[in-house]
This record gives structure tokens, C-alpha cells and sequence, in this order.
């Protein structure tokens, strides 16, 4: 019964480890995750090897050393269970892993105690021990960088600008345009999907006060630009209001990507009549990301429904629309970056919000099972799924350019 048990364990170490290993070697997003899969298919090779061993020094006594590759093979189970047990405990969705994984490090345990009491011959066991030792350490170290180490390693993200080029006058002077390059440049070693973009103009009235404004005129304007998404000028002469959107766009498609040292650069153009009421436009340039070592993104990020209307969408989105913002849905399904993960946790998926009103436009982001869209997470959870997916939203603005040399040409 003890060998059966023994064997039972290491055979289903081995399948298990053997697919965890194959997929992670193939498909690993990461240079540490192949290395994780390399290291699997090796403790898979080593647990059925020493599923053979077990077999011969029980019964067939034909090796004089198969007592002691059995106890390596043990040993080496034990330990890839144990923390294959603390990865599933720790990221893992499903309840069935964590107790496989606890049955089997049970087994793997008693394997090798069972191994051990039967008196294993060992040759210079000073140099066997230091070769465990010296490949557990790896293993572990191997396991603490893929799983705690690079989750938290310093980001990258790439770099957005945004530059003005000359207003141009419509052939009547009743209108004028404004073209606006946007340019995305990533500078970093790894390459990010672009989940989301947005370029929107904010018209603002800048009127001047004829004085110096006094203290609580200044006060009242703190109190009035906290409440904004816009910068928060305060001004001894210049009376700034809330800006009105002019316009707002993507400037990217949908589920694009950017690799490491590549430039994406487009142009748009903002127009508006001559005798536009604002006195100044700000633009701004947004840009919603996910790094392409933390996750698979299955195409298409295709659209899902208005905030508006009789769609289903989740509450919170519901009520901000009631507010003014309108939102523009897309989805699309995520994997994760290495094979334990994607077995082990309920499919993700991304939701892109594109949103705009009166006075702004944005873009945000979601990652989350199917049907928690509703659910607001905590700022923890929040952190963790920015962490662990690679999350970055870069933004750049306002930009602002005075209208006062084209009015003057009416």
C-alpha cells in the first residue's frame, strides 16, 4: 500500500509537472518563465525516473542506487509541490489546485520519509547533499523572482507628446484649424499593448480682471478647481473657468500595440469658428496600457455597448452617466503570462472604458472575471491587478494655446 501510495504521487507530479513545464518552456511571456518551464520539465523527468527507482528498489533489486534515486526524486517533488501549493494558495481561483497540490505534497513527504527508513545507500553523501542544497536554492530563487521579485521590479512606460502646428485660416476667415501631432514613443525594453487612447481640446474663457484680485477671490478658485479634472491655475489678473470640450477622438486603434524602440505618431486637427467665444484651447493626450510580459491579449478589443440607451452596463457606469459622462464600452479576454496562472485562475477579461462630457474626456481601464464588472475594488486589489497585469495609464497635458493671434484676423 505505502509503494503504491508513493507511486501514485510521483506519476501525478510528473503529468502535472510535465504539462506546467511544456506550456511555460513553449509559451512564457518571460525569459524567467521559460526558465520555469525548463526547470518543471526537469523535476518531471527527475519524478518519473524515480518512479521507476521506487519499483526496482522494492522489488527487483537490479540497481544498487535506486533507494537513492528514488529519494531524490521525492525530495524534488516535495519541494516543487510545496511551492507550486503556495503559488496556487496565493493567486490561484480554483479550490481544486490547492488541494491537489496539498495531497500531493503530503505524498511527496511521506515518500520521502518512507525512502529514507529503508536505509538508502548514499556514496559521498557530503557532495549528495551539497547538490541538493545548491539546486533547491536555485529552484527557490528561480520561483521568488518569477512570482516576487519581477511583479514589483521599477516599470517602464513609453513616453507621450503632443506639439502645435501653425493655425490656417478657411478661405473666408470664418473658420480656422489647428493641427496637433501626437507622437508615442517607447523607450523602455518591453513592449505594451495599447488598450485605449484619447485627444481631446478644451475650450476656456480667460477674461482679465481689470485689478489685482484679492486672497479670496484665490480662495474661491482653489475651491472651485478641486472639484475639476483640470490643472488648477490661480492668477493674479486672469479669471479662468471651467473648460468645455471642443472635441475629443482616439488616435490609435483599438487593441494596438507598441513595441520596445518603436514610434507611433499621427495628426489631428481641431477647428473651430472664427469668433469662437474661448479665449485659449487646451489639448490633451491620453494613452491607457498593459505590458505585453504580463499578459496575452486575444483580439478582437471589440465594442460592447453605450453607458446610454438600453444597454446593460454596470451600475457605476450607470451613474456616472447620469452625472454627464457618457462611456463608450470594449472587451476582450486576457491570459496570463505563464501556465500556472492561466490553469489555475478564472478567465479575465479587459473592459476599456472611452468616456467623455462637458467638461473632459478619458480613458479607463478594468481587468476582472466575467460578471464582477459591477463589483468597485478595494484600492489593495486595485494595486495588485496594476501590478500584476502591467498597468499604465500616461497622460500628457493641457498644452495650451492662445486663440487671441487668430481672432485678431476677423
Amino acid at each position: 500500500m505505502g509503494v503504491a501510495a508513493i507511486l501514485l504521487t510521483l506519476l501525478t507530479t510528473t503529468l502535472l509537472l510535465g504539462q506546467f513545464g511544456l506550456d511555460d518552456f513553449s509559451h512564457a511571456l518571460t525569459f524567467p518563465g521559460r526558465v520555469t518551464g525548463t526547470v518543471l520539465l526537469v523535476v518531471s523527468l527527475t519524478t518519473l525516473v524515480s518512479a521507476a527507482a521506487v519499483v526496482d528498489h522494492w522489488a527487483r533489486h537490479s540497481f544498487p542506487y535506486s533507494g537513492l534515486v528514488a529519494l531524490i526524486g521525492a525530495f524534488a517533488a516535495l519541494l516543487t509541490n510545496v511551492m507550486l501549493l503556495v503559488e496556487t494558495v496565493k493567486d490561484g481561483d480554483s479550490a481544486a489546485y490547492p488541494a491537489l497540490f496539498g495531497a500531493l505534497t503530503a505524498g511527496s513527504a511521506w515518500a520521502v520519509f518512507a525512502v529514507w527508513r529503508t536505509s538508502v545507500m548514499v556514496p559521498a553523501p557530503k557532495r549528495v547533499a551539497a547538490a541538493l542544497i545548491v539546486s533547491s536554492v536555485i529552484a527557490v530563487a528561480n520561483f521568488g523572482y518569477q512570482n516576487l521579485y519581477q511583479p514589483y521590479q521599477r516599470e517602464t512606460r513609453p513616453l507621450v507628446t503632443l506639439s502645435m502646428g501653425k493655425a490656417v485660416l478657411s478661405k473666408d476667415h470664418k473658420a480656422f484649424a489647428v493641427p496637433v501631432d501626437i507622437t508615442i514613443q517607447n523607450h523602455g525594453d518591453v513592449g505594451f499593448y495599447v488598450l485605449g487612447t484619447e485627444f481631446h481640446a478644451m475650450g476656456e474663457r480667460v477674461p482679465l480682471s481689470p485689478k489685482d484680485r484679492l486672497r479670496q477671490q484665490w480662495r474661491t478658485d482653489a475651491e472651485q478647481w478641486a472639484k475639476s479634472d483640470e490643472v488648477n491655475p490661480l492668477s493674479r489678473r486672469e479669471i479662468h473657468q471651467p473648460g468645455e470640450l471642443v472635441e475629443a477622438q482616439p488616435w490609435m486603434p483599438y487593441g494596438q500595440w507598441i513595441e520596445s524602440s518603436d514610434t507611433f505618431a499621427t495628426r489631428v486637427v481641431v477647428q473651430l469658428p472664427i469668433d469662437t467665444p474661448y479665449d485659449q484651447l487646451a489639448f490633451y493626450a491620453t494613452a491607457s496600457l498593459a505590458r505585453k510580459d504580463r499578459l496575452v491579449l486575444q483580439p478582437p478589443l471589440r465594442f460592447m455597448a453605450y453607458s446610454w440607451g438600453g444597454s446593460k452596463v454596470p451600475v457605476w457606469v450607470k451613474e456616472q452617466q447620469k452625472k454627464g459622462l457618457d462611456s463608450l464600452i470594449y472587451r476582450a479576454r486576457v491570459h496570463e503570462n505563464n501556465a500556472i496562472d492561466e490553469r489555475t485562475r478564472d478567465p479575465r477579461y479587459v473592459t476599456v472604458y472611452w468616456r467623455f462630457g462637458t467638461h473632459g474626456a478619458n480613458v479607463a481601464t478594468s481587468i476582472a472575471r466575467s460578471g464582477e464588472e459591477d463589483r468597485i475594488p478595494t484600492q489593495a486589489e486595485a494595486r495588485e491587478v496594476v501590478s500584476r497585469y502591467g498597468l499604465a495609464d500616461v497622460i500628457t497635458g493641457p498644452v495650451e494655446r492662445t486663440l487671441w493671434d487668430i481672432k485678431s484676423q476677423r
